[in-house]
């Protein structure tokens, strides 16, 4: 897996090619736990990530390391990553809250104001 990873200021974006799964998540990891502390905002930009397992749930969303914590986005997303995301928001909303990762989508009991 060839992973990219570009930092602008306290922003980082990391670019994964190839599919994610229990091989690929360590250095995965690696790229993010390498991120200097001043990076507060990290992307996944998964425009090269056409495969996504279990792996990618446990890389998104488990806490891993004892760095900083991040605010961390999913852009640039497939049709079957998109699809085991919602899949698991479906199963637990709570757990994958998919309105941390996707800033576009409400979080879990958002009801519209009445018009």
């Amino acid at each position: 897996m060839n992973i990219t990873t570009t930092i602008d200021g306290t922003s980082a974006c990391i670019s994964p090619c190839g599919e994610i799964d229990f091989d690929t998540l360590p250095p995965l990891r690696a790229a993010a736990d390498a991120l200097p502390p001043q990076v507060t905002d990290v992307q996944w930009d998964l425009t090269r990530t056409p495969f996504m397992d279990v792996a990618g749930l446990h890389l998104l969303f488990a806490p891993h390391g004892s760095g900083p914590e991040r605010r961390t986005t999913v852009a640039g997303l497939r049709a079957q990553p998109l699809w085991l995301l919602l899949t698991a928001a479906d199963a637990d909303p709570a757990v994958f809250d998919l309105s941390r990762l996707l800033p576009d989508i409400a979080p879990p009991g958002f009801r519209p104001a009445a018009p």
